[in-house]
């Protein structure tokens, strides 16, 4: 499993619990999953310190601050993610769909809004996959059908990312 992909079912995870669980604050609740994520029992942590765990360690702590950059992500740009959703799922309102659905669905369209550096079939895949792998087989189609009405909408290539400015 990738590391991004790790991550993306991280921040969804932390979308998920933060629906029914809100924190005082956004930094507290990332620290209480955080406290919680590192308490579950990892091959890891029972294997002496070498290279490989070194490694694998910079790799979760990657994984975790891109987490963490897509939660915040979608939590502070959830005004234009959500009418998005809602406008392309005909006959759906948003805060009927499935938990994981809705989640899966934000982090997408946050990528494909605000993160240049991820083509919007990523995004889209991903999305997919964390639906069929959380909700059910059918998430998935529903998903994959909202996300690609809204990228078709998005100006940008569906399988490029922009080049950094200035070039």
């Amino acid at each position: 499993m990738g590391i991004r992909h790790e991550a993306r079912e991280w921040a969804l995870q932390f979308l998920f619990q933060s629906e029914f669980n809100r924190a005082d604050s956004l930094d507290e609740g990332f620290r209480l999953f955080w406290e919680h994520r590192d308490a579950e029992p990892s091959p890891a942590k029972d294997a002496p310190p070498d290279a490989a765990a070194a490694k694998t360690d910079r790799a979760r702590a990657k994984a975790r601050l891109f987490a963490e950059e897509l939660a915040r992500g979608v939590i502070a740009h959830h005004p234009d993610i959500d009418p998005l959703i809602a406008k392309h799922a005909e006959n759906w309102e948003i805060d009927r769909m499935g938990t994981v659905d809705r989640n899966a669905m934000r982090i997408a369209v946050f990528e494909m809004l605000y993160r240049d550096d991820i083509p919007p079939v990523v995004s889209i895949n991903e999305a997919v996959e964390l639906a069929k792998a959380y909700s059910s087989i059918e998430s998935g189609k529903f998903v994959n059908g909202i996300l690609d009405r809204i990228r078709k909408e998005i100006d940008r290539p569906a399988r490029d990312t922009k080049p950094p400015a200035g070039e």
